[in-house]
C-alpha cells in the first residue's frame, strides 16, 4: 500500500479523526489533547522549537508513539491552524450586519496573532481547510449576506481587510521584540537618535517633517489599528451607498 502523503493524511485526519481500529497498542491520548499541546509549545517557543520529540516528550510518550498519532510536523501544523481558526467561530452575534461582521472579523484576527505569534511565521497562503477554517469562513460569508457586493468581491474584502490585519500587527510583534533582540530600551533607543533628529529638524531640509505635530507618533496600537479598520469599512460603505 503505498505511503500516505502530508495533505491526503491531514485532510483525513482533519474531516475523519484517528481512525476507529487500528493495529497497535489502544489510543490513549485525543487528536485534541496533542493538538493543544502543540500550540502551547509553539506559543512558548515559536514555531521553529516546535519539534515531534519535544511534544511526544510534553505529552509523556515516546517520539515513535507520537508518529502513530500524527504522521509529521507537517500534518501537526495543518491541524493546528484549523485548531486556531475554529476557535474563532461563535463570536459573531447572530444577525449582525455586514459593517458589525466585518469590525468583529478584523478585531478577532489581531487578537488571534497577538495571542499566537507563530502564525506570522507560517506560510498561510494555502491553507489545508478543516471543519474549523470552513465553519470561520461559513460564519463570515452568513454575516456579509447584506453587503450588495458579488461573492469574489466579498472574498476580495475579506482577504484585503487580512492583509490589514496582518500587516499592523507583524508591524506591533516586530516593534514588541525590538528591544529584547537589541538590548536597548526604546528610550535608550530615541534618545540616541535625538540629537540628530533635532540638527535635521532645524537644518531648513524637512520642513514639513519640522512642522509635525509632537506627539503625531504617539498614537498606540489600539488606536492605530481601530482608526485604520474604521477608515477601510467607511470606503466600503461609501461603496454601498454608490450602488444604492
Amino acid at each position: 500500500m503505498p505511503e500516505e502523503n502530508p495533505l491526503s493524511a491531514s485532510l483525513r485526519l482533519l474531516w475523519e479523526g484517528l481512525p476507529k481500529t487500528r493495529k497497535g497498542p489502544k489510543a490513549t491520548l485525543t487528536l485534541e489533547q496533542i493538538v493543544s499541546t502543540g500550540i502551547e509549545l509553539a506559543d512558548a517557543e515559536g514555531i521553529d522549537a516546535l519539534t515531534m520529540r519535544k511534544l511526544a516528550a510534553a505529552l509523556g510518550m515516546g517520539t515513535m508513539s507520537l508518529y502513530r498519532y500524527v504522521p509529521s510536523k507537517t500534518e501537526l501544523l495543518n491541524l493546528m491552524l484549523d485548531h486556531v481558526s475554529g476557535a474563532q467561530v461563535g463570536r459573531l452575534s447572530p444577525g449582525s450586519g455586514w459593517r458589525e461582521t466585518l469590525e468583529t472579523a478584523g478585531r478577532q484576527g489581531r487578537a488571534l496573532y497577538l495571542d499566537h505569534p507563530w502564525l506570522m511565521g507560517v506560510n498561510w497562503s494555502r491553507p489545508v481547510l478543516g471543519p474549523g477554517s470552513v465553519a470561520g469562513m461559513e460564519e463570515t460569508m452568513a454575516g456579509l449576506r447584506g453587503l450588495p457586493f458579488s461573492d469574489q468581491e466579498k472574498v476580495v474584502v475579506i482577504s484585503a481587510l487580512d492583509a490589514y490585519v496582518t500587516g499592523l500587527v507583524r508591524q506591533e510583534i516586530l516593534y514588541t521584540s525590538a528591544a529584547a533582540e537589541t538590548g536597548m530600551s526604546d528610550e535608550e533607543f530615541w534618545s540616541a537618535q535625538l540629537p540628530t533628529l533635532v540638527a535635521a529638524m532645524e537644518s531648513g531640509q524637512f520642513p514639513v517633517m519640522a512642522s509635525l505635530d509632537e506627539d503625531c507618533f504617539d498614537a498606540s496600537w489600539d488606536q492605530t489599528f481601530e482608526l485604520g479598520l474604521s477608515y477601510m469599512l467607511d470606503g466600503i460603505d461609501r461603496e454601498v451607498e454608490r450602488r444604492a
